[in-house]
């Protein structure tokens, strides 16, 4: 197993720590151990942030737009030597 040690610790987090530990009945380097574990040890969802963005606010509904006219310009020409063609 590895060790870590964390240096400059304000004293108040120390303490939250010293009491969070009591509270759960274990040691303040068993407490440590489980909030780290917790924060670095959950798993993935797999989902994208498009998936979730979207399943958060599918609910509210849905809005259509319309596509703007680009009649003015023309569409670029991306050629397989990686430059566009001037127009």
């Amino acid at each position: 197993m590895a060790s870590l040690m964390i240096r400059n610790l304000d004293d108040a987090t120390k303490a939250s720590l010293r009491i969070q530990a009591a509270r759960n009945g274990r040691s303040m380097e068993e407490e440590a151990r489980t909030i780290l574990r917790l924060a670095v040890g959950r798993p993935s969802s797999g989902e994208g942030l498009g998936s979730r963005v979207h399943r958060r606010f599918a609910a509210l509904g849905g809005v259509d737009l319309e596509r703007p006219a680009m009649d003015d310009r023309p569409m670029p020409d991306f050629g397989t030597d990686g430059e566009a063609e001037a127009a």
